[in-house]
């Protein structure tokens, strides 16, 4: 029995239905533009991108969103939420519309990084206003919707790309943002009340400018090295530079009075161990999801609505088992919840190992049901630990920080499990392309697609480059699920360490709302 009133706004299951539409889009795009690669290459009836091009026009959207997310969740709770939302709608639709008519790679990859910045500054504060507006006791349920949404954006993307694709020109996977974002503008208008922090102190400038630069820096360095390789100049500087600005940013964090990110939070096991066990599960499900596109639409041979179909019993776990992580945490406690879940992702990238080419499509159905049901039980009870370990008008730098770490980890997934991807299926191709001419053998050996392609021109003898090219990318797929899955067990040991138990977890968070903010206003 209740024995003090709800605090929670009236309206506030309104107001997380638009949320949830708002926060749909942004990760939709994150995913939906992977079916399209194929039709963009197309001089006909794409753009006739480049394979750099067509990187470029996924990863400059990345770069400039993750770059930019802790800076605009700070910034939201001060000059207010319901304000960032409205003109991060505003610029995600305009620049979407930009995309959708672009006339060469280089509008559609400015027009990416546009939606970037439009895309970060509508995330950190939808989770925020979620913190603001429900009740501590309903906030768990609430943060379960928000986290499904999140999965269900991810598993759909490449559905709606490739059912779009099917019927319409490429254009089309960018323009169906535009009215869900005018929607979207008028709901939020309509329902949600502005917050910002009541005591937003002096604005930390510096900061600011330093997590911008190092997290860029960081995020490029990822990004070209997935490209060129970890040992090259360029990523040696760049992604070294954001490193070495990162630190100086959390030695100039723990030293003034009103830091934009205060530091010390990560001493509270409540706020650290969770945004660990995201980063590290989205670290292994990215990479997956990298992979495993290429292992449908080339060595099945699948089309891309086939493929993104294939991709839908995710989704249904994300949406059966996310809303209800909230009470399994109320029973057996976040630490326990959230081992369990990232050891069902760890047994997912562990089915990948046992995947062939003539694999059973039910076995493969049932790895992404296993990884969206790990990935749901990892989601909610994390971030409900995050944003309880911070007082209601800090819940931008909760957010923001937690989105930031998935979005860095999912480039750095990407990145490095493409690279030992790329790695062992170079060596295993590399004897059977040394007969062929030089420009030939070096696109045949730089990937699976690229071996395609010459098979493609090489008459009768494609078929064995073809054969040898599937073989050695399950041998190399095989190298980066197992690599995920080793990562991901030290993920499983944080979570049993650092997460609060059942007892912890069935307290109220008012403690340690107190803690963290004496912390975020110490000094």
């Amino acid at each position: 029995m209740e024995q003090t009133a709800n605090t929670g706004h009236p309206r506030r299951w309104a107001i997380l239905a638009v949320l949830v539409v708002s926060l749909l889009v942004v990760v939709l795009d994150n995913t939906v533009l992977n079916v399209a690669l194929r039709t963009l290459a197309d001089p006909v009836h794409g753009l006739g991108t480049t394979q750099s091009e067509l990187e470029w026009a996924i990863n400059s959207y990345t770069l400039v969103f993750a770059g930019l997310l802790f800076s605009f969740g700070v910034l939201g709770d001060r000059f207010g939420r319901k304000r960032f939302l409205l003109v991060g709608l505003a610029l995600f639709g305009l620049a979407s519309l930009l995309s959708a008519y672009a006339q060469n790679p280089g509008q559609l990859i400015g027009a990416r990084a546009l939606m970037g910045i439009g895309g970060a500054a509508i995330m950190p504060v939808t989770l925020s206003i979620i913190s603001n507006v429900f009740d501590p006791r309903e906030r768990g349920k609430a943060i379960g919707v928000w986290s499904g949404a999140v999965g269900l954006a991810i598993a759909i993307g490449p559905i709606l790309g490739g059912a779009l694709l099917e019927h319409f020109w490429w254009g089309s996977v960018f323009l169906i943002n535009v009215p869900v974002v005018i929607v979207g503008l008028v709901a939020v208008a309509l329902l949600v009340p502005e917050s910002r922090n009541p005591r937003p102190g002096r604005i930390d400038m510096l900061g600011v400018l330093m997590s911008v630069v190092g997290l860029v820096g960081l995020t490029y360095g990822i990004i070209k090295g997935g490209e060129n390789g970890f040992g090259n100049t360029e990523v040696l500087l760049t992604g070294g530079g954001g490193l070495v600005v990162l630190a100086a940013f959390v030695w100039y964090e723990s030293r003034i009075a009103f830091p934009s990110l205060d530091v010390r939070l990560f001493k509270i096991p409540r706020f650290s161990a969770p945004i660990a066990a995201i980063g590290l599960t989205f670290f292994a499900s990215m990479g997956v999801f990298f992979f495993s596109s290429f292992y449908l639409q080339l060595v099945r041979d699948y089309s891309p609505l086939q493929t993104g179909l294939l991709f839908l019993p995710f989704a249904v776990a994300q949406l059966i088992f996310a809303p209800r992580s909230h009470a399994m945490v109320q029973r057996f406690g976040g630490k326990a919840v959230t081992a369990t879940g990232l050891s069902l992702v760890t047994l997912s990238l562990i089915g990948f190992v046992f995947v062939d080419a003539q694999t059973a499509v039910w076995f493969l159905l049932f790895v992404f049901f296993v990884q969206g049901v790990g990935m749901a039980n990892i989601m909610a009870p994390a971030t409900e630990s995050i944003m309880s370990a911070l007082p209601r008008e800090k819940a931008g730098v909760g957010s923001a920080v937690s989105n930031t770490i998935r979005q860095v980890a999912s480039a750095l997934g990407i990145a490095i499990l493409g690279s030992i991807l790329a790695a062992v299926y170079r060596g295993q191709i590399e004897p059977t392309t040394t007969a062929l001419p030089g420009p030939a053998r070096e696109v045949a050996n730089e990937s699976i697609s690229g071996a395609y392609g010459v098979a493609a021109q090489a008459g009768p003898a494609g078929g064995n480059l073809i054969s040898a090219a599937n073989d050695a990318f399950m041998t190399a797929m095989h190298w980066a699920a197992g690599s995920g899955a080793v990562i991901l067990g030290f993920g499983i040991l944080a979570a049993l360490i650092w997460m609060p138990g059942r007892r912890a977890g069935a307290e109220h968070v008012q403690p340690v709302e107190v803690e963290a903010g004496e912390l975020a206003t110490a000094g």
